[in-house]
C-alpha cells in the first residue's frame, strides 16, 4: 500500500514529552461550567474526586501528605510494602466482552502473572450496551437512565471474576484488589467528560474483594485527557522482562513503541533510561483502530468484525476517500490527546462495496498509526502491536510495509497480548493502593502526575 498524498503533518516537538518536563501541558481547568465541566447528572455528589499530587519521577511514591482520590481500607494496608495480587478487568471499545487477568506487582515491577480468561458478552447484553453507547451521546442523557445497563455490566464482570477464581482455586481472601475499568459509554475530553458504567461498590460486595474503579476522572480534573492509561504498564513491562530479551534487533538505546489496536488505536513511545536516569514516555490515541471496520462489516453482514481481514484483503483502497479522511483535524493535533470510539464515522465510505469500504477503512487505521511518528521525539527502533488488530494480517502487514523498522506482535516479547489491558488495570489498582500515580503529563496532558481511581471496600 502506498502512502496517500496529503498535506505535511505538524513537526514533532521533541522536548515536550520528557518525564518531569512538560512545557506544553494545559493550564489547570476552570471551575466546573454546567456546559463543559463535570456533569452533576452523571456524577452526583459534587462531581469527580479530586486528583492527588505525586512527584514527577517515574515509578516513585508520592511525597508525604499526598493522597489518592479515595483512601484504601485496612485489608490492603496490611501488605502495602510488598507485592499484591490483583485481578484486572477490561471491557474495551470493541464492545465484545470482558477480559480478566491475575497480576502480582508492587506497583513498580511485575513480579508474577497468573491466569487469564476472556468471555464474550451475551448477544442481548452486547446489543443493550451498543444502545447505551448511542444513548449516552444524546443531549440530556443522565446516569439515572443507565442504571440497568450499569448493573448488568457489573454483574457480567463479577461472573467472569467468579469463573476465574473457580478455575484457579483462588478465594476472595487470596486477592488484594480488583481493578475495574468498567465500560466507556462516552469520552469527551474537550468537555472534561468521561463516563464509564460499572458499579465498584456492587462489584466489591458481590465478590468479597476490594475494588478500585473510576480511573479516569481524577486525571480530567487535573486537566488531562483521562486516556490512555495503559502506558505506565507498558513502560513497566518494557523496563522489566520484555525488552532486553525480546528486542534483539532494536538498536541499543533506541526507543520502542507499543501500539494497541483495539476499537481505538493508541501508541506508547518509551525511550529507555540512560545512566540511571529517567525513561522518557509519550502516549496518545492515534485514531480509529478496529471500530470503523467492525461497524462497516456489521452494517453489511451482521458479523461482529472482519475475521482475518478477509473483506479488506479482497477490496481496493479508494485513495481519494482515504485522503479526505486523513484531513481530519485531530490527526494534526499535538499530543497528549485522546478519542472517543465515535469521533470518526462511516460517512466517507458510504456507497463503496463491502470489500472496498473495509480496505479503505483499514488503510485509514494504518496511515493514522504511521503518521503518529511525526509526534514522537525520536524515531522508534521497533514497533510491537497488541490488541485485537494484531490478528488482522491486513493491518499488521500494512504497518510492516509502511514503517521503516521492525513491526511484530507483542507476542514476540512473550507478552500475553490478549490479557495486556486487563493486566494494566490490575497494575493500576495496586498503584492506587500504594499512592503511586496512574497517569502523567506526557501520557494524558494532566498538569501533574495523578493518582487516579476510587476505592470500594467490601460491605
Amino acid at each position: 500500500m502506498s502512502a496517500p498524498g496529503r498535506r505535511p503533518t505538524v513537526p514533532a516537538r521533541p522536548d515536550a514529552f520528557r518525564l518531569g518536563s512538560h512545557p506544553f501541558a494545559p493550564v489547570p481547568p476552570a471551575p466546573p461550567d454546567p456546559g463543559l465541566g463535570p456533569r452533576p447528572d452523571l456524577f452526583p455528589g459534587g462531581g469527580w474526586p479530586a486528583s492527588a499530587a505525586s512527584p514527577s519521577r517515574p515509578f516513585s511514591i508520592p511525597p508525604a501528605g499526598s493522597a489518592s482520590a479515595s483512601r484504601p481500607g485496612q485489608r490492603a494496608a496490611t501488605r502495602r510494602q510488598g507485592a499484591l495480587r490483583a485481578i484486572g478487568l477490561m471491557s474495551g471499545t470493541s464492545q465484545d466482552g470482558v477480559d480478566a487477568a491475575v497480576v502480582e506487582t508492587d506497583g513498580r515491577a511485575i513480579t508474577g502473572l497468573g491466569a487469564f480468561i476472556s468471555r464474550a458478552y451475551q448477544p442481548r447484553l452486547r446489543a443493550a450496551l451498543a444502545d447505551a453507547v448511542r444513548a449516552a451521546a444524546k443531549p440530556g442523557a443522565t446516569r439515572d437512565g443507565f442504571a440497568d445497563i450499569e448493573a448488568r455490566i457489573t454483574d457480567a464482570h463479577a461472573g467472569v471474576v467468579e469463573e476465574l477464581l473457580a478455575e484457579t482455586g483462588l478465594g476472595p481472601a487470596d486477592v488484594d484488589v480488583v481493578g475495574f475499568h468498567g465500560h466507556t459509554l462516552l469520552h469527551r475530553p474537550d468537555r472534561h467528560l468521561t463516563w464509564q458504567v460499572g458499579d465498584g461498590a456492587r462489584l466489591a460486595d458481590r465478590l468479597g474483594i476490594p475494588v478500585v474503579n473510576d480511573f479516569r476522572s481524577a486525571d480530567m480534573v487535573a486537566g488531562g485527557q483521562g486516556a490512555p492509561l495503559a502506558p505506565l504498564y507498558h513502560a513497566a513491562r518494557l523496563a522489566g522482562d520484555g525488552a532486553p530479551a525480546g528486542a534483539p534487533r532494536r538498536a541499543p538505546g533506541a526507543p520502542w513503541v507499543v501500539v494497541n489496536i483495539g476499537g481505538v488505536a493508541n501508541v506508547t513511545w518509551v525511550a529507555p533510561a540512560a545512566d540511571g536516569g529517567e525513561p522518557e514516555i509519550l502516549a496518545f490515541d492515534t485514531g480509529p483502530g478496529n471500530a470503523l471496520v467492525d461497524d462497516w462489516v456489521r452494517l453489511h453482514t451482521g458479523r461482529a468484525y472482519d475475521d482475518g481481514g478477509r473483506f479488506a484483503a479482497s477490496g481496493e483502497v479508494h485513495s481519494g476517500v482515504l485522503t479526505l479522511m486523513l484531513d481530519h483535524p485531530y490527526l494534526d493535533m499535538a499530543p497528549p490527546k485522546s478519542l472517543d470510539r465515535n469521533d470518526f464515522a462511516l460517512e466517507a465510505v458510504r456507497g463503496l462495496s463491502l470489500e472496498d469500504g473495509a480496505a479503505t477503512l483499514s488503510a485509514f487505521t494504518i496511515e493514522t498509526i504511521v503518521e503518529a511518528q511525526a509526534h514522537m521525539p525520536r524515531p522508534p527502533g521497533a514497533w510491537y502491536v497488541t490488541g485485537g488488530g494484531r490478528h488482522n494480517p491486513v493491518l499488521l502487514g500494512g504497518l510492516a510495509r509502511r514503517l521503516p523498522v521492525m513491526v511484530e506482535p507483542v507476542d514476540a516479547l512473550n507478552w500475553r497480548a490478549d490479557a495486556l489491558e486487563a493486566e494494566a488495570f490490575g497494575f493500576l489498582a495496586v498503584r492506587h493502593l500504594k499512592g503511586l500515580y496512574t497517569s502523567l503529563p506526557a501520557t494524558t496532558g494532566a498538569v501533574q502526575p495523578v493518582v487516579g481511581g476510587r476505592y470500594h471496600a467490601v460491605g
